[in-house]
Parts: structure tokens; sequence; C-alpha cells
């Protein structure tokens, strides 16, 4: 198939890491591999698309490019979707469904204007075909996106389906789950290169550890999930083996060791169950434990945690109980305890956090070595590295006898 323009996008500030990952996958540079707010386009084949569905741990989707215009009104958007030989792509026995996303538009009705997209493409199958699909909102075999600026008018076809943080391996979780893509982003952003061991002491469902370990072992981010491109025309399913053959043949044993634990035993059992799933079972080792006394599971390594705060779940544990007892802001008791424990039993790790708050340093008592920007959903937040120098607990040396 000839060239395409891929567009995959991420969330806030994870631009840089996907475009890293996206030329590790394909080797495009240059030109064919540009960085742009809130994702990558790419000049790519349609075996990249699909490379990129089976691989990539921070594209939200992988979408392909087919239109980009100027417009005015709503008619303008019909001529556009007219001018798109969507017959190539998928047939009238399929479903379809539009989706509008705006900057600055001066359209009154997002609604309208994807109703006129998808009268635009039923009207073209029929007059090419003799008849026209079926609009599935829920689920639909084949999902259009447009997007609006001030000016311009941009078509999608995606080739993902599903967001790709839905690996296919997560049926158990609890209250405000971390979607994968934004672990594998921590992951990412802290550099962790899986030659160091890796814990997460509110590991939730296990999300991050997860990822880390599917790392560790060379396993693809898509590997237990299905694709919306394998339901278009262009797929060939003899290319699509090779590809998910190549990616099992490149998974190994594991690099280094991977380690989370959870105040909550249910939420350990959770995350023990969906390793099984993600197949590193035998990789990670899951505990039940307060972070604040949980005591390290090796002599040194990377913990990465995202904690709870109060948009997504309320602290439980030591913490939580003393807040319910003082009626005390929970949060604020729990991270000067978890750096005091840290100081104390975990010199020699490098710690790194991701919180909404950016003062949390200076409530630890802790000097950040950095801070990354990011985006937690809607939440704007900041993943702070935190050095954990051996002795920096101890007690002053005595003052020398007289």
């Amino acid at each position: 198939m000839q060239q395409l323009r891929l567009f995959l996008p991420c969330a806030a500030g994870v631009e840089d890491f996907l475009a890293e990952e996206a030329h590790a996958l394909t080797g495009l540079q240059g030109e064919d591999l540009r960085v742009l707010r809130g994702g990558v386009l790419m000049r790519a084949s349609w075996r990249d698309a699909q490379l990129l569905n089976l691989h990539s741990r921070l594209a939200q989707r992988v979408l392909i490019e087919l239109s980009h215009t100027q417009y005015r009104n709503e008619q303008n958007l019909y001529d556009a979707a007219s001018n798109v030989a969507w017959e190539i792509w998928f047939t009238p026995k399929q479903s379809f469904k539009v989706e509008v996303t705006a900057q600055h538009s001066p359209l009154t009705s997002l609604n309208f204007a994807a109703l006129k997209v998808k009268d635009a493409i039923a009207d073209r199958f029929r007059a090419k075909r003799g008849e026209r699909p079926d609009v599935d909102t829920r689920w639909p075999d084949v999902r259009i996106y447009v997007h609006l600026t001030t000016e311009h008018a941009t078509l999608y076809i995606d080739t993902s389906g599903e967001p790709l943080f839905k690996r296919g391996w997560r049926e158990d979780k609890g209250d405000a789950p971390l979607k994968e893509t934004l672990a594998a982003a921590m992951l990412a952003a802290s550099g962790w290169d899986a030659s160091t061991p890796l814990y997460d002491p509110c590991c939730g469902s296990g999300t991050i550890a997860i990822e880390a370990a599917q790392i560790a072992c060379g396993i693809a981010a898509g590997s237990r999930r299905r694709f919306a491109f394998e339901k278009m025309l262009p797929f060939q399913p003899h290319v699509w083996a090779g590809l998910k053959e190549q990616a099992q043949a490149a998974e190994h044993a594991p690099t280094t060791e991977v380690f989370g634990s959870d105040v909550a035993h249910r939420m350990v059992d959770f995350a023990e169950r969906n390793a099984e799933r993600a197949g590193v079972a035998a990789v990670t080792q899951f505990r039940g434990g307060d972070a604040l006394q949980r005591m390290p599971p090796v002599a040194s390594g990377v913990m990465l945690l995202n904690p709870p705060y109060g948009e997504r779940i309320e602290v439980a544990g030591v913490a939580g109980r003393r807040e319910a007892a003082q009626t005390d802001d929970g949060a604020a008791d729990f991270f000067p305890r978890l750096a005091t424990h840290w100081k104390k039993h975990y010199a020699g790790w490098t710690a790194w956090m991701l919180t909404p708050d950016l003062k949390l340093p200076g409530k630890m008592r802790l000097k950040e070595s950095r801070r990354v920007p990011m985006w937690n959903g809607p939440i704007e937040c900041r993943l702070f590295r935190f050095d954990m120098v051996a002795g920096s607990a101890r007690n002053p040396p005595a003052a020398p006898a007289r």
C-alpha cells in the first residue's frame, strides 16, 4: 500500500517519548517522524501502522489521515468527506461511527458536524456501491475521527479500535485505575531500562509492575488483543501473522525482578490475576502491606508509584486510620511519614512519584532531583525523582566530649 500519513495521539508531555519509541520500532526519523502537540505525525506504511499497534506502549491510537482541508461551515465538511475513498477501507456491510473533536472551531454544534460527515460517507457508498453502511455508536467496525481547528478539518480512520491502553489483560481493577499508557510513560520518563529491579509500593491492580514486567520480558504491548485494522479491506492475514510471530520470537527471560505491594489485599489478588493474563505471573512478586511499613524487596532498585490522592482515591493503611482518628488529612500525614520510612530503610534507592501536588517535595522534606510534567487524564501532575542517599536519615553525630 502507498505511503500513509499516520498520527499517533498521546497524553500531553509524552510526545518526545512517543517519538523515540516510534523511531525505535520503525527506524523513521527526520521529516518522516515529526513531534506535534498532542502526538506524533509519521509518513509510514500500512505495515508500520500494524507494527505500531502491536508494540506501542505510549500511543493512544494509530490513526490514518485521509483528508486535511480548509472549512468554514458544515457543508465544507460534507464535501471533504465526500471526496475520501472510503470504499477502499471498508464495505457497506460494516458499521461505522463518526466522532468530532475541536479546538477553537467556529461551528456551533459538533453533533451537527458529525452528522454531516456521516451523511457524506453514507451517500458516497450509496453512489459507489448501491448501498450504505449502518451507524453503530457502541461497537462499530470502523471509527472515523474528525478534528477541527479554527480553519482546518482533518479526517482520520482509526486502525486501533479500542484505545491502545486497553492491552487485553486487565479485567480486575479497583478505584481510579491507572491507564497502561500512563504507566508506560512513567517508565519511559524515569529512564528505567529493565536492568534494575523495580518496585511499586502502592501497586493497586498492578498496572505499573505489569507494564515493567512485560518490558523486561520483551512482550509486545498489544499481543493479547485484537485491532480494528483486522476488519479493514487492506488487511492481509499473512502479513499480520508474520508480525505476531516476530513479536513472539522476540520474547525472552526476564532481565530483572519486578515487585509490587498494596495495603489492600483485594488489590493484590487483582494484580496477581492481571499478571497471569499478561503472561508475567512468574516475573512479578506482589505482596500485601502498608507502604509505610514494607521493607525493601531487594537491596537497591527503582521505586515507581502513583500514590493515592484526593481526586483519585483516599489514603488507606496507617495514615488512613490516623485520619479517621484525628479527622485530619490522611495524605498530609501519609507523605511525610513515607519519606521518613524511605530515608531510614531505602538508602541507595531512586524513587519516582507521580502526583498533582506541586508542593509535595516540601511536604516530604525531600529535594527532588528531577520533575517531569505529565497529565493523568484531566489532572495536571508532576513525576518527581527523589534519590535516597545512604545515611540521609541517620542521627547527627554526638558532640565531642569535653
